[in-house]
């Protein structure tokens, strides 16, 4: 007998753990939720989250930046056709700044390919531009004449290996984590959608209404109307 009240109490502290969750799940506001999934939705048809159009406006910036600075370098020599034949035509690893533009096309060829046209979730891409650009550049600094060009032979060395690897970070530790985090609150939104439009069944959606009942006086006149052309005639 002295089971029973010890089952209650059971119960009863069951029921109280119970109400938390439940208090949760039915604090959930469905419009909120619909609001909420539809800008997930909005942000998917664009194709393109904010974050990921700016690392290619940065990549692009890169390669803007690069050419910028072999131009200047190039009238710097004595004349862009002069020092461009000599550069190009006459290349020259030792001496020539033509590889360092030609790096900088490679990396913003392979990221925008990847990471704008077919949208690209993981670094394996910016991995091999950056090793690359790392390897050419180092062996370049070692092995050329640049430093006794003048500032030219440290700047675009120097420039082009920190864009690189400012890439690298900006895509590592800001645009996949962004888009896996926004990822995730789209899912959580969406399942948290279906449980509230399974305990609240009653909800309506923007496309339902309820027509107007008909007004009671209108019925109580049809029905005397109707009471008078039932009497006999005399």
């Amino acid at each position: 007998m002295n089971r029973v009240p010890g089952d209650t109490e059971n119960a009863h502290s069951s029921s109280v753990e119970s109400c938390p969750s439940l208090r949760d799940v039915h604090s959930i506001n469905p419009a909120q939720l619909m609001a909420r999934i539809e800008s997930y939705e909005g942000r998917e048809k664009k194709g393109i989250s904010d974050v990921r159009r700016t690392f290619c406006l940065f990549v692009t910036f890169d390669l803007l930046f690069i050419t910028l600075l072999w131009i200047i370098e190039l009238n710097v020599k004595g004349g862009i056709e002069t020092t461009l034949e000599k550069e190009v035509l006459q290349y020259d690893y030792s001496s020539s700044y033509f590889d360092i533009f030609l790096l900088a096309v490679f990396r913003f060829k392979v990221l925008i390919l990847a990471y704008a046209m077919c949208r690209l979730r993981h670094w394996w891409a910016i991995a091999f531009t950056t090793a690359v650009t790392s390897a050419f550049l180092l062996a370049k600094v070692i092995i050329s004449q640049l430093f006794s060009q003048g500032a030219f032979g440290y700047v675009l060395p120097i420039i082009s290996f920190i864009l690189a690897w400012i890439e690298t970070w900006f895509l590592d530790f800001k645009v996949l984590p962004q888009e896996a985090e926004e990822e995730n609150r789209f899912l959580i939104a969406q399942d948290a959608s279906e449980r509230a439009a399974l305990l609240h069944p009653g909800v309506l959606s923007d496309g339902q209404f309820y027509s107007p009942p008909e007004s009671v006086a209108g019925s109580d006149e049809e029905s005397e109307e109707k009471q008078d052309s039932e009497k006999p005639v005399v």
